[in-house]
């Protein structure tokens, strides 16, 4: 195959990549430079599953798709896998420019955004998402991790090449016990991601058709779901279905909004509707920058707030 016919065919793709013998960088848009940092992205308490190898490249699957990525000069770099896939799964379309430029200007947001520069919010698998947050309820992200690994290897379908498992669909899922997803280290939350699975299984709700509701609907949807309540719904209105204005507050989000309000705390509520307003358009994307930031530099974190509203 020539590079002629490589760059004919190539100008009719919607990943299209100005390089014909690139073929292993994902493409990028001529307005859209797509830089990523991959290890921050896959270390921002989005997903789970992903491991890092000796050679400084990642392998993780995206469903059952085996992929192993890295970067060079910010740029994603496919090793392994499909990379029309990857395009889509580490969002290189979303116009990072225009994020930034909406990032709110107070110190605190703009030494996360230079501290996590090219963190991108991922276009995760619905199902895998929201299963993986019901898990996440009161849990640090080791832990959460710990159970996601735990859950692939009791129920996920080996993936050739792949350390882990894909994580089960929810009909195997459905078919399981609650015996099981304890042993799996799930505590109370074994009820509600069995619960969950089985009301999708039965056909009851559809997280595809969900996703042509309005926010406001969708995030009420959601929380039908046993064991989502706002904070879970958010992160699956976020990184599933790419609602970037939605703000998942927990502990650190809300010590850094506490501060961002000169101590001054709130209701969830009243939080929430002040982060929407200072973290502009696009607040799921500062809420992440901010929140590793937080996590990777704990000494800089906010500390907890003793005012009251």
């Amino acid at each position: 195959m020539n590079a002629a016919f490589i760059k004919e065919n190539a100008k009719n793709s919607p990943f299209h990549c100005p390089d014909p013998l690139c073929l292993n960088v994902v493409p990028v848009s001529e307005k859209n430079s797509a830089i990523i940092s991959v290890e921050a992205t896959l270390k921002s308490g989005q997903v789970f599953h992903w491991e890092p190898l000796p050679d400084g490249s990642w392998i993780g699957l995206i469903g059952d798709h085996l992929a192993r990525v890295t970067e060079k000069n910010n740029q994603l770099v496919v090793e392994e896998g499909d990379p029309k896939i990857l395009h889509r799964y580490f969002a290189l379309d979303h116009p990072l420019e225009e994020i930034y430029a909406a990032f709110p200007k107070d110190p605190l947001s703009q030494e996360s955004l230079a501290l996590c520069a090219g963190l991108r919010i991922l276009r995760q698998p619905r199902w895998e998402c929201l299963a993986t947050f019901i898990t996440s309820s009161m849990k640090q992200v080791a832990h959460i991790r710990a159970m996601s690994i735990a859950i692939r290897n009791r129920l996920g379908t080996p993936v050739s090449g792949s350390p882990h498992p894909a994580y089960p669909s929810f009909e195997r899922l459905a078919g399981s016990d609650e015996k099981t997803l304890l042993n799996c280290g799930l505590g109370y939350r074994a009820t509600n991601l069995l619960q969950t699975a089985r009301l999708l299984d039965d056909g009851s709700i559809d997280l595809d058709a969900l996703g042509k509701l309005s926010t406001p609907e969708l995030r009420a949807a959601l929380m039908t779901f046993p064991g989502v309540g706002v904070k879970v719904a958010n992160c699956v209105l976020l990184f599933a279905y790419e609602r970037l204005d939605a703000v998942p507050i927990d502990v650190w989000i809300h010590r850094i909004l506490i501060a961002m309000r000169k101590g001054r705390t709130g209701t969830p509520k009243q939080l929430a509707s002040y982060a929407r307003r200072r973290l502009g358009p696009y607040a799921g994307y500062v809420q992440q920058y901010l929140f590793h930031r937080a996590r990777t530099d704990k000494k800089k974190a906010p500390p907890k707030a003793t005012k009251t509203a």
